[in-house]
């Protein structure tokens, strides 16, 4: 009779403990998405925010690191009101390799280097202190981290074209194979469950249990790269954003896309991969310069035709997010320096009438009750001092990847009208969610 008290004693505990651990689970404040809003500590949450790539190289102590610069780029963005952040979790491959961050965190499959990992683990640390959260990105069509490339290499399709030394075509012909390359998903599949398996070395949290993670992202610009590869892609999509909800029940799932632009302009794939169950709200980019709407010689003159195809770009979209009633975040866009010219300190005239009439669309969307819940501008520069305009070893990190110029699309703490302009679309995101909330209340 003992024997079996003492069973259904253990038992109990057992169910009280796991009631427990779910309940706490529960009272975190994960962002949570509800009736196709956002929603942060119960309250409605709209934001501006920034892509900051390589936060978790400055977060190590090994190559690239420089904790100190980290905490006061966060404080200065804390300060502006900026509490939202982009993140590139870790580049893949070798290093070396002119045009790609460095250094790299996968250097081979299931190889990984550790410096960054703790990098990841201390920005995640210093970010929750400051009550901003992380959208981590986990793949990448391009170059400038590996990803698609990559994994290609090591599923035995061959080496990825340089775009730099054999042209974009080339590179965008190749990575193509990877939607219906099976060994090339495992191999991410693989990664995907080491990094949402980590616990943080500074707090003791697991990933799967820290508010300071607002969402997983599938991939940066994940692409089909050809009509017919997009059925594979959409299943590819489908299968991860399915692993990742697997293994993690608490956080927020997106993929990280550029809309129609990034589905061989095909608004009806970009409509079924974002009516996924698994994935909660839907992204969009807008790059006016890289799309041929700006001219590099006209990019002032080109402003208000970058704006009217802007506005329709995103109209088009807004209507699929109503359709599902899913939010959208417009989380990368920018806007050359004025005469493409990259230096800190030249003027930002055709970007600062850029990101006033993004922020416009948004705020004037979101304001209405629709479905625009935000944006992240590309990219934070803040402190950097850059040498050289193409990256090398040793140079501080912008919001420019290595393939780009340095400066390009970098919003430095120095370019004061930009700074401004952001400022004043911060406060008001944050009075409108307010005025939700207190419509709720």
């Amino acid at each position: 009779m003992k024997k079996y008290f003492f069973l259904l004693m253990m038992l109990s505990a057992l169910i009280a403990g796991c009631a427990k651990q779910g309940e706490k689970a529960d009272n975190k404040p994960f962002v949570k998405v509800e009736n196709g809003h956002f929603v942060k500590n119960g309250k409605p949450y709209y934001y501006v925010g920034t892509n900051f790539w390589y936060g978790a190289i400055l977060g190590s102590e090994g190559q690239g690191g420089d904790r100190q610069r980290l905490c006061r780029e966060l404080d200065y963005m804390k300060e502006m009101g900026i509490d939202n952040l982009r993140i590139l979790v870790g580049s893949d491959g070798q290093r070396g390799v002119t045009t790609k961050v460095e250094p790299t965190l996968q250097e081979a499959p299931g190889v990984y280097n550790d410096t960054i990992l703790a990098g990841l683990d201390y920005l995640l640390m210093e970010m929750g202190k400051r009550d901003m959260v992380a959208v981590l990105y986990l793949n990448n069509a391009w170059e400038w981290s590996g990803g698609y490339g990559f994994y290609l290499e090591h599923a035995g399709e061959g080496k990825a074209p340089r775009p730099n030394e054999d042209g974009y075509q080339a590179y965008m012909s190749f990575v193509s194979k990877y939607a219906g390359c099976q060994k090339a998903h495992e191999l991410f599949y693989d990664y995907v469950r080491f990094i949402l398996g980590r616990t943080n070395r500074y707090t003791n949290t697991r990933y799967i249990d820290d508010p300071a993670i607002m969402s997983w992202q599938i991939g940066n610009e994940p692409r089909a790269f050809s009509k017919e590869a997009l059925p594979d892609f959409e299943k590819w999509l489908a299968e991860a954003s399915a692993l990742i909800r697997s293994l993690d029940p608490n956080h927020l799932i997106s993929i990280g896309s550029e809309g129609s632009w990034g589905c061989e302009n095909d608004y009806g794939t970009y409509e079924r991969i974002c009516a996924d169950k698994n994935i909660d709200y839907c992204n969009i980019h807008l790059w006016p310069y890289n799309w041929s709407w700006a001219r590099k010689d006209h990019l002032i003159e080109d402003l208000d035709t970058s704006c009217v195809n802007t506005k329709d770009y995103i109209d088009r979209h807004l209507d699929i997010c109503a359709r599902l009633k899913k939010p959208l975040v417009m989380e990368e866009f920018g806007y050359p320096r004025d005469g493409f010219v990259f230096d800190i300190g030249t003027p930002t005239k055709g970007r600062d009438g850029y990101y006033r009439f993004v922020f416009s669309l948004v705020g004037d969307n979101a304001e209405s009750g629709g479905y625009f819940a935000g944006c992240n501008f590309w990219g934070w520069g803040g402190f950097a001092q850059p040498k050289h305009e193409q990256w090398q070893v040793g140079d501080d990190y912008t919001g420019d990847p290595a393939q780009e110029a340095q400066g390009l699309n970098s919003v430095f703490a120095s370019d004061t009208t930009t700074l401004q302009v952001i400022k004043n679309e911060v406060e008001r995101m944050k009075n409108i969610g307010k005025q939700q909330g207190e419509k709720k209340s």
